[in-house]
């Protein structure tokens, strides 16, 4: 297993969800979606971002309109269609659904290491016996 690959795409996974959270809460400029992720530690470049915001709008799960700056040229800020709003209500059922799935077998895990009285485990290596009790 590439565990590198693995986590790429355990963000990739979770990157729309992430986008139409932060579009959720009003309109949205692109870049400060790039700060958002990037400070949630989510790294996001624009030739990432871009072909997704037209994937979603394409969709018809957001909208977006111009704005004229004074600072430069008119800046694009995005917005949740009304499907976008009720497709995000569905994606969080789901995200509640598998986070609680996913926690309940990561603390079972998390339970088979700790020995039930609360000691330090005996190591048994076969291999090295200097560390066998």
């Amino acid at each position: 297993m590439n565990i590198e690959n693995a986590q790429v795409q355990m963000r990739k996974g979770i990157l729309e969800f992430c986008i139409l959270h932060i579009i959720s809460r009003g309109e949205v400029y692109a870049s400060d979606m790039l700060d958002e992720l990037t400070s949630a530690r989510i790294m996001v470049v624009e030739g990432t971002l871009y072909p997704l915001l037209t994937r979603l709008k394409n969709a018809g799960l957001l909208d977006y309109k111009w704005v004229e700056s004074t600072s430069g040229p008119p800046r694009k800020y995005y917005i949740l269609t009304e499907l976008g709003r009720n497709s995000l209500g569905s994606l969080n059922e789901t995200w509640q659904e598998l986070a609680e799935s996913v926690n309940a077998i990561i603390s079972k895990t998390d339970q088979h290491k700790k020995p039930a009285n609360g000691s330090t485990p005996i190591i048994v290596d076969p291999a090295n016996p200097s560390t066998n009790a």
